[in-house]
């Protein structure tokens, strides 16, 4: 049995170990905002936060993630920066890859609340983006950054 404690609920699971997070999360206990993409880690579509930073679940095995806290993009609140410049950049397309990017520009701001462009593309480029919406995600971290100055 694997205990977890995920967007400030704690579950258990009885999987193995070596399972990866993605799947506890998504077919387990049906949080299903976080998207399965390549499955080796390189999309960026499954990005979750792990303490507090932003790592592939679809590579990580669940068995290393007990006593951690795990964030989900349903445990970001509504009212987040990002999930608001999201929507007022008008960013998403397919929306399929968008859950992964704003939980890794979430983590960014939270690293790093003022970066340069430089910076953002750097913390941004392993997520993988088919509609090519690059110019509003790195926009929308922009306007994040500012409002969540005003936080």
């Amino acid at each position: 049995m694997i205990s977890l404690e995920i967007n400030g609920k704690k579950y258990q699971v009885d999987v193995d170990s070596d399972v990866p997070l993605l799947w506890v999360i998504r077919e387990h206990l049906r949080l299903t905002g976080t998207k399965f993409g390549c499955g080796v880690g390189m999309c960026g579509s499954c990005t979750v936060h792990i303490d507090g930073k932003a790592q592939r679940s679809c590579i990580t095995q669940v068995g290393s993630v007990q006593g951690k806290k795990i964030r989900t993009i349903e445990g970001l609140p509504e009212d987040h920066p990002v999930k608001k410049a999201w929507i007022a950049e008008q960013v998403p397309q397919c929306g399929y890859c968008q859950p992964g990017q704003i939980m890794q520009a979430a983590a960014l701001l939270t690293e790093n609340p003022n970066p340069t462009d430089k910076q953002i593309v750097e913390a941004m480029s392993g997520n993988l983006c088919r509609c090519g919406t690059y110019p509003y995600i790195k926009k929308a971290i922009r306007r994040a950054a500012k409002e969540g100055k005003k936080v």
